[in-house]
């Protein structure tokens, strides 16, 4: 479980983040909404330390993040809106490597964690590759694999399908209903609800820094009118 506990968070006087209370449950399939600016790239990059509230707390299967960082990130695996921002070796293998390697972990295991994740993502046998000669879509899943093979609790992703073309963007969607039927929790930030609503357990909304919406997809469609999340054309009435 991911816990926010009253976090507020500001960049330089400016607050992004106002009192925000949520709870994301294990194996949960969460969509945060929201148009740019409103606050979704900041509440969860609060999720593995990579902000610190202003004030408030976070905690991850009950453990304060700023108390255990690595546990932390090894619970919550992030994908970033664009992954070469992540990515920090050449090729497939080595890139997905990198998380378990700072583990400590032995070298056995770290290879059945990326054989793993790189079956997770139906790229096994790629390892080799170099990440600069592959698709946007499968850049996408080198960065979801490299956040699978520290096997977290919850899986993070910040606007996945930006720049994907339709082919990619469904390759993407299959591989997180799959990770979610198998018990992954999933927390996806974006401000299109179009392709991915089908899959949510829940749709949070956010405005300026504060929660505006949090309910069953059915219920948060309802409330959605004037957040700038565009939503699947047979929901408009």
């Amino acid at each position: 479980m991911i816990e926010f506990q009253s976090v507020s968070h500001a960049f330089d006087g400016v607050s992004v983040l106002e009192d925000v209370s949520l709870s994301i449950d294990d194996g949960e399939f969460v969509l945060l909404a929201g148009a740019n600016g409103s606050g979704k790239t900041t509440l969860m990059r609060h999720c593995n330390g990579l902000l610190e509230p202003d004030s408030g707390e976070v905690l991850v299967d009950g453990t304060p993040v700023a108390e255990d960082l690595i546990a932390a990130r090894s619970n919550v695996g992030m994908v970033f809106q664009h992954p070469r921002d992540q990515f920090v070796a050449a090729t497939v293998g080595a890139d997905v490597a990198f998380g378990p390697e700072n583990l400590g972990l032995e070298r056995r295991a770290i290879d059945r964690r990326v054989a793993a994740a790189l079956e997770a993502v139906n790229l096994a046998a790629r390892g080799d590759e170099r990440i600069d000669a592959l698709s946007g879509g499968e850049q996408s899943r080198v960065a979801i694999a490299g956040a699978l093979a520290m096997e977290p609790t919850h899986l993070v992703l910040d606007e996945p399908f930006t720049g994907l073309d339709d082919p990619a963007r469904r390759s993407v969607l299959e591989r997180l209903e799959a990770l979610s039927a198998d018990g992954t929790g999933v927390l996806l930030a974006t401000h299109d609800l179009r392709d991915v609503l089908g899959l949510a357990d829940r749709v949070i909304a956010m405005r300026n820094g504060r929660v505006a919406v949090d309910g069953p997809p059915a219920d948060a469609l309802e409330e959605l009118e004037g957040l700038e999340v565009r939503v699947p054309d047979a929901t408009r009435c």
